[in-house]
């Protein structure tokens, strides 16, 4: 160890306590001087400010307030932001990058819980447990004849499309190496050769629309994304399609695939909506071919552990002037969510 830097923590109440227990607290201890108090929500109390101006790191989380060239005025010996979750954009700006402050991000230990729930999501689409359950639900204590009417449900020989080579969707493509199906994926940022090194076939997004019996997305968010899936390519997929969204709501035209829904062509798997959370009338709530999940399937719980480990292994890297395993760079934030 070189030396043990200044760290303050940044981020909302409720992270902090759900993420930091005593073994990480101890670690943090361990690895860097820490001040009172150990964590801060807000960046503008005196109590604050005095933290701020002395911390060499921040190792930040969900809640945490704009790092804006004002802030940072306030921070001279700041030099690396570790976050201990998956996307910087709510918080790092553009001075961080300017002033040459290293910026790293637990969006791959992020991605580990995203795609053990979209895996389970596209078993549960293939099978058609969510008709099966809707039906059941409404005719409790008998099966037939509506439990022979649910049309082809298998995984057998499925073709799972994945827009998007991201951490999730690689992570997601591998895990369905292991079941009799075919992974296609779209991706213009990705090579032939990267796909089929996590098992997939590279094609056009819309080859892959109209080849697939569920789709997965896995983009960024980003001005061109925006309604990735709208009214024209959700027409492409083949009748009893299902769309799993686990990435970003904006992707989605959301009349469109609602409408899609309500006349039983396509069926939906949403964690994210647009808008989120969805107005109360919305129909997507019960129809009986869509599944809502209320923004779940990245870390909760346990879960969350993993992120502040992602960061602390970066901060002690940083204390022994290594370099960081998971960089962000400002260039990056047009292709990353």
């Amino acid at each position: 160890m070189i030396q043990r830097p200044e760290a303050l923590v940044v981020m909302a109440r409720e992270t902090y306590r759900m993420s930091f227990d005593d073994e990480r607290r101890e670690r943090l201890v361990r690895l860097a001087v820490v001040r009172e108090p150990v964590f801060v929500t807000e960046l503008d109390s005196p109590a604050a400010r005095e933290r701020l101006a002395t911390a060499d790191v921040l190792v930040t989380g969900w809640g945490c307030p704009p790092l804006t060239a004002e802030v940072l005025a306030g921070a001279p010996r700041l030099r690396a932001v570790f976050h201990a979750a998956g996307t910087v954009k709510d918080h790092v700006t553009g001075a961080c990058w300017e002033r040459g402050i290293v910026v790293t991000s637990a969006a791959r230990a992020n991605a580990i819980p995203v795609s053990e729930y979209t895996l389970a999501a596209v078993l549960m689409a293939g099978k058609r447990a969510h008709r099966f359950a809707a039906a059941y639900r409404g005719s409790p204590g008998v099966w037939e004849p509506w439990r022979d009417a649910v049309p082809d449900p298998s995984n057998y020989r499925r073709t799972v499309g994945i827009v998007g080579l991201s951490n999730v969707g690689r992570r997601v493509a591998a895990l369905l190496r292991s079941f009799d199906v075919t992974v296609l994926a779209a991706d213009p940022h990705a090579s032939a050769a990267g796909a089929a090194a996590v098992g997939a076939s590279l094609v056009d997004l819309e080859t892959l629309l109209r080849r697939s019996d569920i789709v997965t997305l896995h983009a960024p968010q980003l001005p061109e994304t925006r309604h990735l899936l709208d009214r024209r390519r959700l027409a492409m997929l083949r009748d009893g399609a299902t769309v799993i969204n686990t990435a970003r709501g904006g992707l989605v035209d959301t009349a469109a695939l609602t409408d899609e829904c309500a006349a039983g062509r396509l069926d939906a798997i949403l964690d994210v909506t647009d808008p989120e959370p969805l107005p109360a009338g919305s129909p997507l709530y019960t129809l009986p071919n869509v599944v809502l999940t209320p923004h779940i399937a990245g870390a909760l719980g346990s879960e969350t552990y993993r992120l502040v480990d992602a960061a602390l292994d970066e901060l002690a890297r940083f204390a022994e002037g290594r370099a960081p395993l998971h960089a962000v760079r400002g260039d990056d934030l047009s292709k990353i969510a």
